[in-house]
């Protein structure tokens, strides 16, 4: 998705189509296009006369574009784990926990001009200030993701709403990190919209993460979208959007929510490897 931003930053600049091949690690922008990920070679049926050109919204951090999400904080820090670009989903989970109940980083302070419709609509309207201080990690993304999946790891239901999505997360202890599963009713997490975001932290440059890609970027850091500034060939007959999330491994989720509470240190220390549970035991059910 890195490398699909900066190609779709070219093709918007020059007002020409842009073809996305499923052929990366995960293809989140590929999935919310309604892509097959698991048939590459799919893409390319957009190239015939049964293809149908789409205009879908462009995110910038400062100069760099993403097409899924800009993160600070702690999600940053996740993707700049060596891990998480082979294995995303299981290096969050493993890490985000953790990293939040250190409290390890930048302090971060980002001030969010809201858009005056609703989420997810594009409907227009005036828009206020909203400042969300110190958040352990923060999400900038290009449209909203949808409320089940405050990781952010994919499933937006649009692209074309011409706002982005905020998720900024703050919690106290290891109890409240695995608490973001539930997405809008957990405590930590501020859900918003908006037409601009600047990220100011309390040192001159930090950690970003755009699209996967690990950046360093001065303070402050402007995100910011361009509605419908990009035109994505894809083809007629698509699988579309699943219309739900894959299971959750609610067995691995406990076990790291027990460790970080074991091991909240100063410092990060890695988290146990996994062990089975009691045969009288059994994960609670989503």
């Amino acid at each position: 998705d890195g490398t699909q931003a900066l190609v779709a930053a070219v093709a918007a600049e020059h007002g020409i189509p842009f073809l996305v091949v499923s052929a990366g690690t995960r293809n989140h922008f590929a999935m919310d296009l309604g892509l097959d990920r698991n048939d590459p070679a799919a893409s390319l049926d957009a190239l015939t006369e049964g293809g149908v050109e789409l205009h879908v919204d462009l995110g910038f951090a400062d100069t760099y574009p993403f097409v899924n999400n800009a993160s600070f904080g702690a999600y940053a820090v996740v993707v700049q784990s060596p891990e998480y670009r082979d294995d995303k989903v299981r290096t969050t989970l493993e890490l985000l926990p953790e990293l939040l109940t250190h409290q390890r980083g930048p302090r971060l302070t980002a001030r969010v001009e809201e858009t005056g419709g609703t989420a997810g609509t594009g409907t227009g309207g005036a828009t206020a200030a909203t400042v969300v201080d110190g958040p352990q990690a923060l999400l900038v993304s290009n449209n909203p993701y949808r409320m089940d999946d405050p990781a952010g790891l994919g499933y937006r239901e649009r692209l074309e709403s011409g706002v982005l999505g905020v998720l900024g997360v703050r919690v106290e202890n290891a109890a409240e990190a695995a608490g973001l599963l539930l997405g809008r009713h957990s405590t930590g997490l501020t859900v918003l919209t908006a037409s601009e975001v600047v990220v100011d932290a309390d040192r001159p440059e930090i950690e970003v993460g755009v699209d996967g890609e690990a950046l360093m970027l001065p303070t402050p850091v402007r995100c910011r979208i361009e509605p419908g500034a990009l035109r994505v060939r894809v083809p007629g007959n698509r699988p579309g959007v699943p219309e739900t999330k894959p299971p959750m491994d609610w067995r691995r989720l406990r076990k790291l929510a027990a460790a970080v509470g074991r091991t909240a240190l100063p410092k990060h220390r890695a988290l146990p490897r996994e062990e089975a549970l009691p045969a009288n035991r059994t994960p609670p059910t989503a």
